[in-house]
């Protein structure tokens, strides 16, 4: 199928089929029908392009607007729960799914820095002395990075770091209205952050200590960070590069789509905060600890691979508009 022939050809039924919903409360009787017969005519457009074509963007058009115009005509709305379910099994997994390389290049390029980091500070004296006197250093890894886990009450600190990973993930995604130019050096100082303490920490030969407290919650919460950092660039570099659709257009897809990541990731670190404040300071032996982290961490991507391939193979987008808000008519 030529792509752009079948757009030029069709978009000006799409666009008479988008005025007549909008105005489907004012549309006199020929125009009832009219938009009936549209509506029809823009499903078989939409079959026509799911079994011919990959382009996502125009599937996810065509099936927002097809969702409309049944709701338009038939006048039933989906059940809540059928949104709810909808959102966890499509919306956030494919929007997930699909930022994959960004994904994957943020959590890269965070472990490179963060272990070059690690490395220059336990390996240079210099560095250690303009972080700390010897002393100083000495209460981070003796004291201060184990009892961060376990000097406030559990419900109290949950409650305090999900915020700030909330906050980190959200900054993330916000800076995407500066084309996402600020997210490295987000990354960056996360990266570095978590060099320094590795690197005094093995430098204190305490390394266990550092993996096995930071690795039960760690893991999934640097997943969620990077998953933010992923969208937001994303969605800069889709007003840099919109590639043959308007640019204004392409920033709508992509910002609707990131919301479903800012929703989805409030759970994520709640799980997150939750494991931080319940597992990492608790008795368990580490190995426990850290079993439960990773089972975590395997559980979330395995969800997005599973629930995220299934969507884009449906040519899912994750767009808002394109969720069915009908239900399904004969």
């Amino acid at each position: 199928m030529d792509v752009d022939a079948f757009v030029l050809t069709h978009r000006p039924s799409w666009d008479r089929l988008e005025h007549l919903v909008k105005r489907r409360r004012r549309l006199t009787g020929a125009e009832v029908d009219e938009m009936v017969d549209l509506y029809q005519r823009v499903s078989t457009h939409l079959s026509m392009v799911r079994s011919a074509s990959g382009d996502g963007v125009l599937v996810g058009r065509l099936s927002g607007l097809v969702a409309t115009a049944r709701a338009a005509v038939t006048g039933a709305r989906a059940p809540l729960w059928s949104e709810f379910a909808r959102f966890w099994t499509v919306s956030f997994p494919v929007v997930a799914y699909r930022s994959w390389r960004w994904w994957l290049g943020s959590a890269v390029a965070t472990l490179v820095v963060a272990v070059v980091m690690g490395v220059w500070v336990a390996g240079s004296p210099e560095v250690q002395a303009a972080v700390g006197t010897p002393a100083d250093i000495a209460h981070i890894v003796d004291h201060e990075f184990a009892a961060y886990y376990s000097e406030n009450p559990a419900g109290s600190f949950a409650l305090r770091v999900w915020t700030n990973n909330a906050w980190v993930a959200a900054q993330c995604i916000g800076y995407a209205v500066v084309l996402g130019l600020p997210i490295p050096y987000v990354l960056f100082q996360n990266a570095a952050n978590l060099g320094v303490v590795g690197g005094l920490m093995f430098d204190a030969g305490r390394g266990d200590v550092f993996f096995g407290l930071l690795t039960p919650h760690g893991l999934l919460e640097l997943t969620a960070v990077f998953l933010a950092a992923a969208a937001g660039m994303r969605l800069g570099w889709s007003v840099i590069a919109p590639g043959d659709r308007p640019r204004a257009q392409v920033l709508a897809e992509q910002g609707r789509a990131v919301v479903s990541v800012a929703v989805g990731l409030v759970v994520v670190l709640l799980v997150s905060g939750l494991i931080e404040a319940l597992v990492t300071p608790s008795g368990l032996p580490t190995f426990v600890r850290i079993a439960i982290g990773v089972t975590a961490e395997v559980g979330f991507l395995t969800y997005v691979i599973h629930f995220g391939r299934k969507a884009v193979r449906a040519g899912e987008t994750g767009d808002l508009d394109d969720a069915p808000d009908v239900l399904p008519t004969g």
